[in-house]
């Protein structure tokens, strides 16, 4: 499995909660999912853009098939549609072979 540690900064959960249940079908379709979900209260130290309110762990069978979800033209679509109005930034803090 290829997995990323990712940190999320989101503005507007409720949004944020609408691009999760959009995007989990087509997530399905590449042998994807979110092994590890966190809400998390406050960061402390960060190298990385964002102030992090959501940690998790996202996976794939391989690194193909991540690159193949992240260009699908109806995930493309839906991160447009709610991923955009609710997220103020995103770190990708590690990625790895699981």
């Amino acid at each position: 499995m290829y997995e990323m540690l990712v940190a999320m900064e989101i503005h507007n959960s409720e949004r944020y909660a609408k691009y999760r249940e959009a995007m989990k079908p087509i997530l399905r379709q590449y042998g994807g999912g979110f092994s590890n979900d966190f809400h998390i209260a406050e960061t402390l130290l960060t190298e990385g853009r964002c102030q992090a309110n959501r940690l998790f762990t996202i996976y794939f069978p391989d690194q193909a098939s991540m690159e193949s979800f992240f260009s699908d033209a109806e995930y493309v679509e839906i991160k447009a549609r709610y991923f955009e109005d609710s997220v103020s930034g995103f770190d990708i803090l590690a990625s790895y072979i699981r």
